[in-house]
């Protein structure tokens, strides 16, 4: 299946090393596409994906499936030290809910 490379997640964002604005896409974290306007890495990053995907294909390489289209659980382990677990879990209980709920808000923060 040949996926769309408009469903890939890209980003452009200012480079202060390079002085200009740079495309990149989560998918293909070692692509990247540098040039003086926003509009232009974006159109850049993306027809280097689209190059990419046709070579990938060409040598039967497996495409990494879009960050939209991939099914998450909700859920995911993270360790953290005694200490910090600790005090997690009292910040929740005096705020009065759950570690999850707690750790929940958190991460969207």
């Amino acid at each position: 299946m040949v996926p769309e490379i408009d469903k890939f997640t890209y980003r452009v964002m200012w480079s202060e090393e390079d002085q200009e604005f740079v495309g990149t896409c989560a998918e293909f974290p070692s692509l990247s596409w540098l040039k003086p306007t926003p509009e232009g890495a974006l159109k850049g990053i993306r027809t280097l994906v689209k190059s990419a995907v046709k070579d990938m294909l060409e040598n039967g390489e497996i495409i990494p499936e879009p960050i939209s289209s991939r099914k998450y659980s909700g859920k995911f382990m993270v360790r953290v030290p005694p200490e910090v677990h600790r005090h997690l879990a009292v910040e929740a209980a005096e705020s009065g809910v759950s570690l999850n709920r707690l750790a929940s808000s958190k991460l969207a923060q």
